[in-house]
């Protein structure tokens, strides 16, 4: 009587820890999914960014490609660059700001 209780505690324990186990996944996999950046629509974002420039085309390009790599445009048409780093940060092949 001692081993067949003895052994129902332990199925139940067992099967205890593997619930709780694909309860902690399940949570996990959530809170990553939730934390995944969500892509901004560039087109729009560099639109509104570039609308004063003299040189629509070229700040759009510029813009896309910094849009594209930081996933982030600064608010309003120019200047806010200390927002994002990874937008400031960014220089041509002759060491000046590549975003506009």
């Amino acid at each position: 009587m001692s081993i067949s209780k003895t052994l129902v505690t332990s199925v139940l324990i067992y099967l205890l820890l593997i619930h709780l186990n694909e309860a902690y996944q399940m949570v996990n996999t959530n809170a990553a999914k939730d934390s995944l950046p969500k892509q901004i629509d560039c087109g729009a974002a560099c639109t509104a960014r570039c609308q004063l420039s003299s040189r629509q085309r070229m700040c759009k390009r510029a813009c896309g490609t910094c849009c594209a790599r930081c996933n982030y445009v600064p608010p309003g048409t120019s200047g806010n660059q200390e927002v994002c780093p990874c937008y400031a940060n960014m220089t041509t092949h002759a060491n000046r700001r590549k975003c506009p």
